[in-house]
Order: structure tokens, then C-alpha cells, then sequence
């Protein structure tokens, strides 16, 4: 568990926090009971690159994937001369899938690797990041799906839910907060 008061890793047995002092309703550790690491927040700007080399990859899928599945709909839509609904409705309904589809590959993709082992996606692990739980532990894969599709809502604040990473106490972005979810990153 981490403590309250500065973050510090606390062994389930300790009666307060090693670094700090602040009682933690555990019983006292014994005196030859190891140190132990401090943890590490992962501010607003490691996030950020962690976020590009996510977008970047998930780009790369996207395009590898999805175009040529619902590309050729849209091709055969355009090639016409003088479009007509008829002609416009088979391209708007393949644009739609693609945009549902590529939302599921993405969720999956969140979901997925932030409650795997790694605890975080590629860009995250290229990094050192780790999504956990408020007490460290692994997420599992409903909150990493709140998680996922509470970043809409920090989208709805015009970003501020994002930015608030920079300024609160243990760097949580706003859908962090509401997931109860911590990034920390490994030393």
C-alpha cells in the first residue's frame, strides 16, 4: 500500500509511513524490516510521450488494418461521376465502422495492456510507466475500461482534465481520479 501523506510504499504490517511518520492503522514492522522504495508519480510530460507513441502506433494499425477493409467501399463511392445517395450511403456506412471499429481496437488495445502484467501499453512500458490501483496494485480490466472512457469526459474539459496531471498531488489526470487509478514510474 502507499501512504497517504507522501506516496512512499508501506509494507501492509507498518503501523506508519517509514519516510514521513503518518500512521497507517497497520501494526507495527519489525526493526529489521527492509527499506523501501520510494514511488515515483509520472507527471503530465512523460504521459504526454507515452500518449504519442501510443497514437503513433495505433495509427500504424489503423492504417494497416482498418483502411483497406472499408477503403474500398469508399473508393468505389468517389470514383462516380455524379454522386447520389445511393451511391453516398454504401461510403457514410462503411466511414461509420471504421470510425466504431477503430474506437474498439483502441479501448481493447487501453483495456487490455494497462490490466495486463505490463500494467501499461507500449508506449507506457517504453518509458517505465505502470498504471496501478491507489494501492499499487494491477488494475483490472473493468477499471482500466473506466479508465479508457473516462479520458472522454478530461476531452469534454477542453484538455484541463489532462493538464491537471502537471498540478495534483500524486499526478493523477482527471480520469485517473475518477477511476481511482495511479501512474507511477519504476526506478
Amino acid at each position: 500500500m502507499f501512504c497517504s501523506k507522501c506516496g512512499v510504499t508501506v509494507p501492509e504490517a507498518a503501523a506508519a509511513c517509514p519516510a514521513c511518520g503518518q500512521p497507517t492503522g497497520g501494526v507495527a514492522a519489525p526493526a529489521y524490516a527492509a527499506a523501501v522504495p520510494r514511488v515515483v508519480y509520472a507527471g503530465f510530460w512523460l504521459r504526454f510521450v507515452a500518449w504519442i507513441l501510443d497514437r503513433i502506433l495505433i495509427g500504424v494499425v489503423t492504417k494497416l488494418v482498418l483502411f483497406p477493409l472499408f477503403g474500398f467501399a469508399a473508393i468505389g463511392a468517389l470514383l462516380r461521376e455524379h454522386p447520389n445517395p445511393e451511391v453516398l450511403a454504401p461510403f457514410i456506412g462503411s466511414f461509420a465502422r471504421l470510425i466504431f471499429t477503430g474506437l474498439v481496437m483502441e479501448w481493447l488495445y487501453y483495456a487490455l495492456m494497462e490490466s495486463s502484467a505490463w500494467q501499461g501499453t507500449l508506449g507506457k512500458k517504453a518509458l517505465g510507466l505502470r498504471v496501478t490501483d491507489l494501492q499499487g496494485n494491477r488494475v483490472s480490466f473493468g477499471r482500466a475500461t473506466g479508465r479508457f472512457f473516462a479520458r472522454i469526459i478530461s476531452n469534454f474539459t477542453l484538455l484541463i482534465g489532462f493538464i491537471i496531471a502537471g498540478f495534483t498531488e500524486r499526478k493523477q489526470a482527471l480520469h485517473d481520479i475518477i477511476a481511482s487509478c495511479l501512474v507511477i514510474r519504476e526506478e
